[in-house]
């Protein structure tokens, strides 16, 4: 199943380059095959509420899925992100992730949720 779960990292560099390359090897290979993908993220590190680490594999997936959903479209397969809260069902979450990888060119977006961005006006 092409859905890519971010692990923690810490603000090591090499911790960082690791987990943003495990990442681009999947995003390569699927591509190559022609099949879409979704990144799995935590909604926290998006706004840099965990470390600096974390926003930093989460925001570069997520600028990685809009800039891959352009070659996508062209070639038939999308990419789409998933953010999730810390006490999401992973389960629920998969789900969502499934329906994105058939998501019938729906591409380059990002899905949160639960509730904790209601009322927010976030970028």
């Amino acid at each position: 199943m092409n859905i890519f779960w971010t692990e923690s990292v810490g603000d090591d560099w090499n911790e960082i380059r690791s987990e943003l390359d495990r990442a681009f090897q999947m995003s390569r290979t699927t591509a190559q095959a022609g099949e879409s993908f979704v990144y799995v993220v935590h909604n926290d590190d998006l706004l840099g509420r965990r470390s600096a680490g974390n926003a930093m594999v989460a925001t570069g997936l997520l600028s990685a899925a809009r800039t891959a959903a352009i070659e996508g479209s062209r070639k038939g397969w999308t990419v789409n992100v998933i953010a999730h809260e810390e006490d999401a069902d992973r389960e629920q979450v998969k789900r969502w992730a499934i329906w994105m990888l058939d998501s019938n060119g729906v591409t380059g977006e990002l899905i949160r949720l639960g509730s904790s961005h209601l009322g927010k006006a976030l970028p």
